[in-house]
């Protein structure tokens, strides 16, 4: 008997598990896979993020060293030797991961957990039993259904890891993150990307001008966009397929690619663990219903991660781990679903934390705004990383930090400045108020907070 069981070893599900443990609990915890870390670490976020790095260097190589003195002659792409690094990179992380989950003596079971009921699970036949049971079972790829997967022609996120060789013609459907990381990798082997979507702009979730600059910047990288388009049909061909969709203008189109990545988003990967049988209540999209200490209408059964409401998002999935480990345990576990960013870790790379300006004015009516753009900082000229600004939204009344949204080099780590100012409810001035070292790409974080209150130094 377990005091708890977590079925899903993805971030949600392993930290839930470690903090359980470290609080005394009796843990096991359920997987598919024998490699810990789910989808993120096996097949999503790290090894996307490999390869990122990877094609970036490549790219450099050929076209970003000159300026710096450097002169490379005939560099060549070996894709093997990056694909081989990649899953390396992979291994020693889930590695790390079940030697993480062995420290704090959580029990491994392999196998497809099913929910039997209150307090029950069935992993491939044997019953397990707990006072409670953690359901992280994570999300997968949203088929299109006129594009059934053939994981040959019809890519999804998991196939466009692992390519034999670059296309020539790499098809993208959806504009978002998946779409922009995985077409910035190929574009930058030396295929032709065309990434097509319903929206506006690129990564619509993220603030406007975000968006709007991302196009701008992915263009002049050689990717092709085609926005407002509403895709109807994918057909294989021999040489590929045929992609019909009707573009902004009403017209009707046909593109042709030799590979088609769908990227148009993911859905809670709730099928087959006998949730609905149980009696836990699901929409019809079937993600899980919890309240907002994530019961479900199950007692004893829990919910977190990519399966429930909420972006899909690891570090979203590992604090809503660590809040129910807590209040298992009798703790006040919490997360701030208001600080919480977003990232693209393309070059540059896009991150946003709070309210886009958009959802500030509908909300307040009138806000303050900051920008500064990353040419007129030090560090960025010298690096040569001036792409890009931060921008930084502040409420009208009380300068509070509603919004900073970062478009530039090293955005990723930037952005982490803003959450935990906004996680303290801090305000423009504070944030302008802060001693930033000099040269550094931050201080384009308080050239902006400064911009928000009219008085920016170096702009």
């Amino acid at each position: 008997m377990f005091d708890v069981i977590i079925i899903g070893a993805g971030p949600a599900g392993y930290v839930c598990a470690i903090r359980a443990a470290q609080l005394g609990m009796k843990v096991c915890l359920v997987d598919k896979r024998k490699e810990l870390g789910g989808t993120c670490l096996n097949v999503g976020c790290i090894p996307s993020k490999a390869l990122l790095e990877s094609s970036h260097h490549f790219h450099m190589a050929q076209h970003g060293l000159g300026a710096h003195g450097v002169r490379v002659r005939g560099a060549e792409l070996d894709l093997p030797a990056m694909l081989g690094r990649k899953d390396a990179v992979v291994k020693q992380l889930t590695g790390g991961i079940g030697m993480l989950i062995k420290k704090n003596k959580v029990t491994v079971k392999t196998g497809w957990g099913r929910l039997l009921g209150a307090g029950k699970v069935d992993v491939d036949g044997e019953v397990v039993e707990a006072k409670h049971v953690v359901i992280a079972a994570g999300s997968t790829p949203i088929e299109l259904p006129f594009a059934t997967f053939d994981h040959s022609t019809i890519l999804d996120s998991t196939d466009c890891l692992s390519l034999p060789a670059v296309p020539k013609h790499l098809a993208v459907i959806g504009a978002g993150v998946i779409g922009l990381e995985m077409g910035s990798v190929w574009a930058r082997l030396g295929a032709k990307v065309t990434v097509l979507d319903v929206a506006t702009r690129p990564v619509a979730i993220m603030d406007e001008d975000l968006g709007n600059e991302a196009k701008k910047l992915f263009e002049k990288q050689g990717m092709t966009f085609a926005l407002c388009a509403k895709v109807s049909g994918i057909e294989a061909t021999k040489q590929g397929a045929k992609i019909a969709y009707t573009a902004a203008d009403g017209s009707s189109q046909t593109l042709e690619a030799d590979k088609v990545l769908v990227a148009v988003g993911r859905k809670a990967a709730t099928a087959g663990m006998g949730l609905a049988e149980a009696g836990v209540k699901l929409t019809e999209r079937g993600v899980i219903e919890t309240d907002a200490h994530y019961q479900t209408n199950l007692p004893g059964v829990y919910a977190i991660g990519d399966c429930i409401a909420g972006p899909m998002l690891a570090h979203k999935g590992e604090e809503e781990g660590v809040a129910l480990a807590e209040r298992l345990a009798g703790q006040h576990g919490h997360v701030n679903y208001q600080a919480i960013p977003w990232v693209v870790y393309t070059h540059p790379e896009l991150a946003g934390v709070g309210l886009t300006e958009a959802e500030a004015v509908a909300k307040y009516g009138t806000v303050k705004v900051g920008k500064f753009k990353f040419s007129a900082n030090g560090r960025a000229i010298a690096v040569d990383a001036t792409e890009g600004f931060v921008k930084v939204v502040a409420h009208p009344q009380t300068d509070e930090l509603l919004g900073v949204h970062i478009i530039g080099h090293n955005a990723s780590e930037m952005i982490g400045e803003a959450a935990c100012l906004m996680e303290f409810k801090a305000s423009a001035e504070d944030l302008a108020r802060c001693v930033h070292a000099h040269p550094t790409l931050s201080e384009a974080v308080k050239e902006a907070a400064l911009a928000s209150q009219g008085r920016a130094i170096h702009s």
